[in-house]
Order: C-alpha cells, then sequence, then structure tokens
C-alpha cells in the first residue's frame, strides 16, 4: 500500500512516508525492509514525471538522506532532458535552486548546519548552468558577484560556485561536454574573469574571516591554471598571496596557488617578476623551515598539515623549476636561491612518503633528461642544443664555441646537486622486477609472493634518471657506488636495505659505460660482492648478498661474452645457489642462468682456452647432480637454458648428441610410465580405480610424472624449435595414446560422477596431462622454422586423436587447448589448411559455440580461443569460409557479434578485429553485394549498439573502424545491388548511401528520444563527410557520445586510448636512441644489443565505470 501510494504522482507526493522509506533504506532493518525500500526508491526514479515533485520534497522534509534523493532525481533530469523541458519549468527550476541556496547561505547558523546539503545544491546548479550559461543566462556572473558581496557566508559559497563550475570546465570537460561546448564556455569565463577577479581582491584585502579567505584561496587555486596572465602579474594578486604564504592558517592554500602560478609558462615577458617572486618565498621559507631541518624527521613527527606543506613545498619547487629555472641561473643571487632550493628538493625526496617521492623523481628525471640532451647534442646540432637548453644563437659566426662554453657552465653550476642525487638515485632504489628475495614485514627475508606495478614503474623512472646522470659524470657516478660498496664490506654501513639498493642501481645503469670501464668497475663489484658473500654468517644475510650477485650479473651480458673465465665462474656459482634451499634463491638462481645464457650462448658452445671440451658438454655430464636439489618448475626452466645452449651449436652432428644427452632423463622416465600403464593393462579403465580402491598412490605418481616429463619436454621445445625434431618424433605417438587413454577415463569419470567429477583432484590431473600434451604440439609448430614436411608429418596424425576427441567429448572434459593448437597451425601453414578447415570447423565450431553462448561466464578460457581460431580461419583460409553454406555463414557472424558484445575486454576486440577482416575480405570477393545486402545493416545496428554500451568503452578505436569502413564502402559504389529489400521498400532510393543516410537517422533517433531530430540528422551526416578523415570522423563521435549523455559523469580514458598509444610508441623510439636506457639484457639479439629491440611492459590501470544500460537499453535495437 505504501508502495502504491509513492508512485502515485496524480497528487503531491506523501513526504513523511518516504522519509520512512529513505531511513528504512538507510536504516539497520532487515534485509528485506532495505531491499524494499531499495525497489521503491528506483522505481520512483525511472517515473519520468517524479521531478515535478521535487521542490515539494525540498519544502516538506528535515531529513538531508531524502533531500539527497530529490536532488539525485532532479540532476538525473538536467543530464539527460534538460533542453527538452518548456522554458517555464526551467527558469521555474533555477530560480528555485538559486533562491534556496541564497536563503540558506545568507545566515551563519543554518550555512553551517546545512553545510552537506548546500554543497550538493551548488553541484546541482553548477549542472545547470552548463546548459543555461551564457546563452540563456548572460547575467549569472554579475548575479553572482552582486549577491557576494551582500553578506560573507553568501560570499563564502559564491566561491565555491565559482571553484565547481571552474573545475567542471576547464578539469573534467573531456569526454563530458562537446568540443565546442567547452569551448564556448571557457570562452565566456575568460571575459567575465574581471568581476571574479575583483571580488577575490576585495576579499583578500579586507576580510578578517578565516573561512572566507580560505575559501577564496581555494577558488584562485581553480581559477589560476587559465586566468589571464595579467591578472597575476600585472594586479597586487602575486603580491597579496606571498603576504598570506606566512601565515600557518592559509599556508598550505597559498602555496598550492603559488604552485599554480608557478606552473604557468607563456614565453619570457613575465621572468623578473617570477625570479622576484621566488626570492621573496625562498626569504619567507627560511623563516618557517631552516635549511638545516632534517625534513624527513621533521616529516615523519610533524602533524597532518605540516605533512601536506612538506608535500606542497615539492610541487612547488619542482613546478618552478620545469618552467622557470633559467630564469634564476642569470645572475648570482639567483644562482644561490636556486642551489638552496634544489637543496631543499633533494632533502624532501629523502622523504618516506611514496607520493611525496614521486613528486621528485619526476622533476629529477626532466631535469638530468635536459642536461644530457643538451650535452648529447652540442656537437651534433648546437642550434637544437641550444634551445633545448634555453639559450640563444647569436647570429654572428663563432658563437658555436661559446654555446659549448655555457652548456659546459650550466653543467657545472648543477655538478654538485646531480651528485647528490646520484646518491640519492642510489640510496633510494626501487626494486627491479627480477629480483625475488625481499624483507618481509617482519624482517624476515622471503621469496616474493606479488608482484607491485607501482615499484615497477618506479623503478623504471628511476634506472632512467641514473642512467642520464651516469652519463653526465662516468667517474661520479663510479665512485658513489664503489665507496658505497666498500662501506658494505667494512660493515659501517651494511643493512640488507642499503646492499640491495645499491645493487640494484648498479645493475640498473648496464650499458651505459664504455665497455673498458664497465670491465673495470665490474670485476671490482663482483669481487667486493662475492667477498661479502664469503665473510657474512647467517642464511639470511647469505641469501640478500646471492640474490644481489645474480641481479647484478644478470644485468651485464656483454661484460660476461667478453670475459669466459669469469662467465664460467658466475655460471658455477649459480649452480651452487641451486643447492641452497633457502626461499627464494633457487628460482632466482635458475632465472638469472637463463638470462644468461640467453645473451651469452654461443660461449658455451665452443672450446674456450685451457678447456678439453665445450662448457656445454661438461654440463651435461654433471646434469643429475646439478638438477637433483630443484623442484619441477625450476628443472623446467633449466632444461630451457640448456635448450638454448644447444641451439647455438652450429654443427648438427653434435647438436643432435647434446639433445640425446639433455633428453636421456626425461626419456628414460618416459620408458618407465608407459611400460607402468602398458603392463598393467591401463588400469586407468579399471573401475577400481574410479572408486580409488587401485594403488591411488603409485598410479598417481605416474599421471604425475608424465605430466612433468612433458613440461619438460615443452621447456626444451620452447628453445630448441626446429631442432627439437627429433626428440618429438620419438614421443609423438606415445603421446598420443596416453591423451586418448587419459581422455576417455575423464569421459567415463565425468559420465558417472557428474559435473561435481571434473572438479576432483584426478581428473584435474588427468587434464593436466592432455593440456601440457598440447601445449607442447602447439609450442614445438610454433617455434620451428616454416617447413611444411613439418606440417604434414604431426597434424594429419592428430585429426582424430584430438579433433574427433574434443567433438565427441561432454563439453566439461573438452580442452581449450585444442582450439589454441588448431589456431597456431592455421596461422603458421596459412593456405596449405584450407582443405582441413571443413574438418575443424565440423569438430569444434557449433560444440564450442553451444558452450560459451549460455551465458558470459562459464568456460572461460574457451571463448578467447575460440575465437583466435576463427580469426586464424578468416584470415589465411577466408575461401574455406566462402564455401560455407548460408547457414553456417550466418552462424560465423552471429557468432561474432556474440564476442564484440561480451563483457570481457580481450574477447570483444578479437570479435571487433575478426569482424573488420571479414568485412575487408568480403568486400574484396565476388561475394560483396550477396554478404553486404545480408548483413550490412545488423552489423551497422549492433556496432552501435556496443559503441553507446559504457561496458564497451575499450573497444572505442576498433568500434570506429568498423562504422567508417561501413559509411566509406557504401559511399564507395563498391556495392551495385540496393541494401534495402525491394519487395518490401516501395521508396526509390538513387543509391544505397541515401538509404543508409535515412536508416542511421531513423535508428539512432528511435534509440535516442532525448535527441531532437535536427541533432541526429547533423550527426549522421557528419558521419558521411569527415568518414575520409579517421581523427574528424572520430572526435564527431566522441561529440556524439556526450551529446547522447550515455557517457556521463563516466571515466572516459578509453575514448582517448589511441592517442595514449602512440604517445607511448613515441616515448619507446626516444628511449631506443639512448645508450643504456635499453639494459643489455633486455636486447633480443645477443650480438647486435645495441641495435637490439626493447621489450618493456606497460602498466594500465582499466577502472570500468558503472554500467549505464545505453543503447540498446534505451531504444528498439534489438540484438541477434
Amino acid at each position: 500500500m505504501a508502495a502504491e501510494k509513492l508512485r502515485d504522482l496524480s497528487q503531491p507526493i506523501d513526504v513523511a512516508l518516504l522519509d520512512a522509506t529513505v531511513a528504512a533504506f538507510y536504516g539497520t532493518g532487515s534485509k528485506e525492509e532495505r531491499t524494499t525500500a531499495d525497489h521503491i526508491l528506483r522505481d520512483l526514479q525511472n517515473i519520468p514525471d517524479m521531478w515535478l515533485q521535487v521542490v515539494h520534497i525540498l519544502s516538506n522534509t528535515q531529513n538531508l538522506n531524502t533531500k539527497f534523493f530529490a536532488l539525485q532525481v532532479l540532476e538525473g533530469v538536467i543530464k539527460y532532458r534538460w533542453n527538452a523541458l518548456p522554458v517555464e519549468q526551467r527558469n521555474g527550476m533555477k530560480n528555485y535552486i538559486s533562491d534556496v541556496i541564497v536563503k540558506l547561505s545568507s545566515d551563519e547558523i543554518s550555512f553551517r548546519r546545512e553545510r552537506l546539503y548546500v554543497n550538493k545544491l551548488n553541484t546541482t546548479l553548477v549542472q545547470i548552468l552548463k546548459h543555461e550559461w551564457p546563452a540563456r543566462w548572460q547575467s549569472f556572473v554579475p548575479d553572482l558577484v552582486a549577491a557576494a558581496k551582500t553578506s560573507e557566508t553568501i560570499c563564502e559559497n559564491c566561491m565555491a560556485i565559482l571553484k565547481l563550475l571552474s573545475e567542471e570546465v576547464f578539469d573534467f570537460s573531456r569526454g563530458e561536454m562537446t568540443q565546442q561546448k567547452i569551448k564556448e564556455l571557457k570562452q565566456s569565463l575568460n571575459s567575465e574573469f574581471k568581476l571574479i577577479h575583483e571580488l577575490c581582491m576585495y576579499v583578500l584585502s579586507a576580510s578578517q574571516r578565516a573561512e572566507l579567505i580560505r575559501a577564496t584561496l581555494a577558488t584562485l587555486h581553480a581559477f589560476l591554471s587559465w586566468i589571464p596572465l595579467g591578472y597575476i602579474f600585472e594586479s597586487p594578486l602575486l603580491e597579496t598571496l606571498l603576504k598570506f604564504f606566512p601565515v600557518p592558517a592559509y599556508r598550505n592554500l597559498t602555496l598550492q596557488c603559488l604552485t599554480e602560478v608557478a606552473a604557468l609558462s607563456f614565453g619570457d615577458f613575465y621572468n623578473m617578476q617570477y625570479a622576484k617572486m621566488y626570492s621573496i618565498f625562498m626569504v619567507q621559507l627560511q623563516n618557517i623551515l631552516p635549511p638545516s631541518t632534517n625534513i624527513p624527521e621533521a616529516y615523519m613527527n610533524g602533524s597532518t598539515e605540516e605533512q601536506a606543506f612538506i608535500q606542497n613545498l615539492a610541487l612547488f619547487f619542482t613546478s618552478f623549476y620545469k618552467s622557470h629555472v633559467r630564469v634564476l641561473e642569470s645572475t648570482p643571487e639567483n644562482i644561490n636561491a636556486l642551489l638552496m632550493g634544489l637543496e631543499y628538493l633533494i632533502n624532501i625526496s629523502y622523504v618516506d612518503d611514496t607520493e611525496v617521492f614521486k613528486v621528485c623523481l619526476d622533476y629529477w628525471n626532466s631535469l638530468v633528461l635536459e642536461l644530457f640532451e643538451a650535452h648529447h647534442h652540442n656537437l651534433d646540432n648546437p642550434a637544437a642544443a641550444a634551445n633545448m637548453m634555453g639559450l640563444q644563437m647569436s647570429m654572428f659566426p663563432g658563437m658555436v664555441d661559446g654555446l659549448g662554453s655555457q652548456i659546459m657552465q650550466r653543467r657545472q653550476l648543477f655538478a654538485v646537486p646531480m651528485s647528490k642525487l646520484r646518491l640519492l638515485m642510489i640510496c633510494r632504489m626501487a626494486k627491479p622486477e627480477e629480483v625475488l628475495i625481499v624483507e618481509d614485514e617482519n624482517g624476515n627475508i622471503v621469496r616474493e609472493t606479488m608482484k607491485d606495478n607501482d615499484v615497477l614503474l618506479q623503478y623504471k623512472i628511476m634506472k632512467e634518471t641514473l642512467i642520464y646522470l651516469a652519463h653526465l659524470d662516468h667517474e661520479d657516478t663510479e665512485k658513489q657506488m664503489l665507496e658505497k660498496l666498500s662501506k658494505q664490506l667494512n660493515g659501517e654501513d651494511y643493512t640488507w636495505n642499503n646492499l640491495n639498493t645499491l645493487c640494484w642501481a648498479i645493475g640498473s645503469i648496464s650499458g651505459s659505460m664504455a665497455e673498458e670501464q664497465e670491465n673495470r668497475f665490474l670485476v671490482m663489484v663482483i669481487r667486493d660482492l662475492l667477498n661479502l658473500c664469503e665473510i657474512t654468517k647467517g642464511k639470511d644475510n647469505k641469501a640478500v648478498i646471492a640474490s644481489n650477485i645474480m641481479y647484478v650479473v644478470g644485468q651485464y651480458p656483454r661484460f660476461l661474452r667478453a670475459h669466459w673465465k669469469f662467465l664460467k665462474t658466475v655460471v658455477n656459482k649459480l649452480f651452487e645457489f641451486m643447492h641452497e634451499t633457502h626461499p627464494g634463491v633457487q628460482d632466482m638462481a635458475c632465472d638469472t642462468f637463463l638470462k644468461i645464457v640467453q645473451k651469452c650462448k654461443r660461449k658455451f658452445v665452443i672450446i674456450q682456452v685451457g678447456e678439453n671440451e665445450p662448457f656445454v658438454s661438461e654440463l651435461l655430464t654433471s646434469l643429475a647432480v646439478t638438477i637433483a636439489d630443484l623442484e619441477p618448475h625450476q628443472i623446467h626452466s633449466f632444461y630451457e637454458s640448456v635448450g638454448q645452449m644447444i641451439q647455438a651449436e652450429p654443427d648438427p652432428q653434435k647438436r643432435e648428441e647434446y639433445l640425446q644427452r639433455l633428453m636421456q632423463l626425461p626419456n628414460q622416465a618416459r620408458s618407465l610410465s608407459i611400460t607402468f600403464l602398458y603392463v598393467n593393462e591401463c588400469p586407468c579403465y579399471s573401475p577400481l580405480f574410479l572408486s580409488f580402491n587401485w594403488e591411488p598412490h603409485s598410479l598417481w605418481d605416474v599421471i604425475r610424472a608424465v605430466l612433468n616429463i612433458l613440461q619438460t619436454n615443452t621447456s626444451a621445445a620452447t628453445s630448441l624449435g626446429t631442432y627439437f625434431l627429433s626428440q618429438i618424433t620419438l614421443i609423438f605417438l606415445d603421446m598420443l595414446n596416453v591423451y586418448r587413454m587419459y581422455s576417455e577415463l575423464i569421459s567415463t569419470s565425468i559420465a558417472q560422477g557428474g559435473p561435481y567429477a571434473s572438479r576432483t583432484s584426478v581428473v584435474k590431473l588427468l587434464r593436466s596431462v592432455k593440456r601440457e600434451t598440447l601445449k607442447l604440439i602447439e609450442t614445438f609448430l610454433d617455434k620451428a622454422e616454416d617447413q611444411p614436411q613439418i606440417g604434414k608429418q604431426f597434424v594429419p596424425p592428430m585429426m582424430d586423436p584430438v579433433l574427433g576427441d574434443y567433438a565427441r567429448n561432454l563439453p566439461d572434459a573438452r580442452e581449450s587447448e585444442v582450439l589454441s593448437l588448431f589456431a597456431t597451425i592455421i596461422n603458421k601453414y596459412k593456405g596449405t589448411m584450407i582443405e582441413d578447415v571443413p574438418r575443424i570447423f565440423e569438430a569444434v565450431f557449433q560444440c564450442t559455440l553451444e558452450m560459451i553462448t549460455k551465458n558470459f561466464e562459464d568456460y572461460p578460457e574457451h571463448r578467447l580461443k575460440f575465437f583466435s581460431l576463427l580469426r586464424a580461419i578468416a584470415t589465411h583460409c577466408f575461401p574455406a569460409l566462402v564455401r560455407l553454406s548460408s547457414e553456417q555463414l550466418k552462424l560465423v557472424i552471429d557468432s561474432i557479434i556474440w564476442a564484440f558484445r561480451h563483457t570481457e575486454r580481450n574477447v570483444a576486440e578479437t570479435g571487433l578485429n575478426l569482424l573488420l577482416e571479414m568485412l575487408k575480405n568480403f568486400q574484396a570477393s565476388e561475394f560483396c553485394n550477396q554478404f553486404y545486402r545480408s548483413y550490412f545493416l545488423t552489423i551497422e545496428q549492433e556496432i552501435f549498439a556496443v559503441l553507446t554500451d559504457t561496458f564497451h568503452k575499450p573497444g572505442f578505436k576498433l568500434h570506429v573502424l568498423v562504422l567508417q569502413h561501413l559509411f566509406c564502402l557504401v559511399e564507395s559504389g563498391a556495392l551495385t545491388e540496393p541494401l534495402w529489400d525491394v519487395s518490401t521498400v516501395t521508396y526509390p532510393y538513387p543509391n544505397n548511401g541515401f538509404f543508409v543516410r535515412e536508416y542511421t537517422i531513423k535508428l539512432l533517433g528511435t534509440s535516442f528520444p532525448n535527441m531532437t531530430t535536427i541533432e541526429v540528422t547533423q550527426f549522421v551526416n557528419g558521419l558521411f563527410e569527415s568518414r575520409t578523415d579517421l581523427s574528424t570522423f572520430k572526435n564527431h563521435i566522441r561529440d556524439f557520445l556526450v551529446q547522447s549523455k550515455e557517457f556521463s559523469a563516466q571515466d572516459n580514458k578509453d575514448l582517448y586510448a589511441e592517442e595514449a598509444a602512440a604517445q607511448r610508441e613515441r616515448e619507446r623510439q626516444r628511449m631506443l636512441s639512448i645508450p643504456g636506457l635499453i639494459a643489455p639484457n633486455e636486447i633480443q639479439d645477443e650480438m647486435g644489443w645495441a641495435l637490439g629491440v626493447f621489450s618493456h611492459k606497460l602498466y594500465q590501470e582499466s577502472n570500468e565505470a558503472p554500467r549505464h544500460h545505453g543503447f540498446a537499453a534505451q531504444g528498439n535495437i534489438c540484438r541477434v
């Protein structure tokens, strides 16, 4: 009854009953009460005319949550329907909100009591302003300023409104408003800022009210980044701010304002004002924070306000120096102030706070890059170097030498701060990814269990910074590192953290020194570390030192390649560490061994001076002893490393001999396991086994042994590629037999035990063997060179044991690796697989679709692999798709549509890429008209559906490409037959372009009733006009997404992901040009390391915004 009464809006809503419903939702009652209240409130929000009750609710309730609910209803109307409302209703609501704000903020008591409510009203007013101002509310700023002068509390709230408006227009506008609207609002704020500036200056000069002054400073902070510079430098504003800086109550807000001013950079016109501002600031700072202060200690013991001051101080210095450091290099007085400021910043950089350090590190990185590039480009391009350094080139001859002198003077000016910065980088170096041994919160040395992406990103920046510093002064870098290492050796400065950061810093500068200097430096470092390992007692200490030795040697492959005896010593030391059972040591030893072998593999297969045989032969002789204490996954890594060595052997006969010796142990174990299975007449079939009564432990050991053997073979195949042929030929038929036997056992178990049986440990273990079998075959075929006879040898025998087994099996027993295996085969052998596609299609297509299309959750591994297989077929065996029947082709298209509607990003992107390839292939085929007549409109409709669904924002780039393809195609004349059904559509369209234009207008107009026909028509016309310019086409669609209100108040960075990726690629190319930024161990080609390809990890956050039920939910677009 209560719910029905609330939903009846034919009369004013019962506010008391609404209060009770809201109280029930937020209360501590039963779950049923809260659920019922939630349903009622949601229903009320969805009633179109509910917003007409907002004034009545706000006027009659005292419940803050009810007021918030009413304003939430109103905000929905403002976002989606404001422009469609009658003028009287818009003006009435605008005036009501303004009046309530003025009424509540005119009285000190009510303003403080209702502050949360007033803040929400302010936000609502700003949302209205985004629609009304300036065109329909031209007097807003004068009205606001006039109201502010009537009362100090009203003035305080006016400042809050102005701050919100500035943030909405300048900070949060991208993806929220169309580009034209953003431009319009910015111009309006600029043109009317004079009144705002006068108001702020009046308050700061006349008011004694602390809250009002703080609100004014906060508003100025929001405005300073964009206002005309004359309001800052040609008025008393800067002087006023500097007067407020020493006052503790306003210090942080004032410092934030000064930081905004410091960050501005518009030429040299105001250089004198900046120098004066900095000089006054530094005098005041020395009184507030004397230079002798231990800033890290003061920060640790300080209050929240004091800590915020240190953070803001770091932001001020870094902002000022990034834009205006050259201004301070002109006179001795300014230089002294600059050096003092750099000293402050270095001390702040030692503060134990991640965010503070990130701010400082960002500036240090940019400064040393600037110094390095000026020095680096000086000889090759003096003019570019001068521009980089902010120096002026004279037109007179002979000034190149003068320029070089200026650059050297600048380097000398920064020499002392840079030396201190090197020590800072060494002391605070972040942990690299390769280091697996860490100190836990209890002070124990343990194996790392989870990677910290923030730390890895910080390491990347610190490594880059230290490399620039090393290039600027190799001698000082080497001296500081060796001095710190000697303090570790004599115990003066030895701690785990100090040793770790030092060794991480040493490893990070690999490749930045000349080879001779690097050799001398590294010999001293490794010698001292080995001595430290010998003289230090305690397992934890030795584990830390071992970790650092392994990390350092792994970073210097050039040195190891040039010094065989040292390389052999290091590898033998790694073999010692492989017997050390301390957590993490063996893992790191195996990882380091693999890294060294990848870069030095040729050194292990030749007979070195003083040796009787190649190292690889010696290693294979003692293989069993070396790996005796390793875990299975470590043995697999070891086999991959040795495989790398064998792969480098040029003599086929020796290579084959080494391979047989390497695989001797797993082959012996394989023979025993297979014999065991056959001698016992394959007990896998026994009912006794199914009931776990037949020697389960003994059989389990055999299954685990088979799994381990397969994994070992996979590791070897990974590094050997084609040269693994003899070994896989030897075991191939046995593998297929085991695959068949285990598959039948799994099916029997699931048939008898139901779905639960697939989750039992026995079935999981058996399936692991099947998956590893498929992975081994896939790895070999993928790594093997493109030799058709290999495909002919291995693919036909797999058709029934693998494909047939997949088709016959129960869904829970089907291995997703079958799909990825055949995707690899098709990608490898391309067109030669066309004749086999029908059989593959028959075996996997229908049955897999039935598994994965029931929902978006079941069989997650099958989803991506299925569409990867389909993409491989479409790319390399397109003729096979053309031969499909119309029913089968429709099934393919439906499955692609289902893929790009998937909420899993990888699946959706694979589906979109597959769709693009198929569209292009069909356009170039003789079936172009037939295909597009059947699917053009369906594809366009479905792409618009996902384009306007916020769950699919990551696919924006591909959505745009598909739409661009469709619109270009329809205007190109390639389609010679009508896309419409001539039997049902009587209107004679002149061409397909006219038809698609009208169809799209109707489609979008129906789906977005909040948009006018004119707006939709303009959008569609814009699509056709901009179709040949991808950038314009993309921006046009972005504006439409904002205009349609589907993407309001969302995180819209995915709409700009392509531009961000292009920026990352430019950065990658820049790094390739600087020695050391790409460590030698990160370069693929062993001998051509200086020209190698850099590969590094990118860390992205993907913050999915709450879903709006977009395009398909608003209109009549139906999905397949």
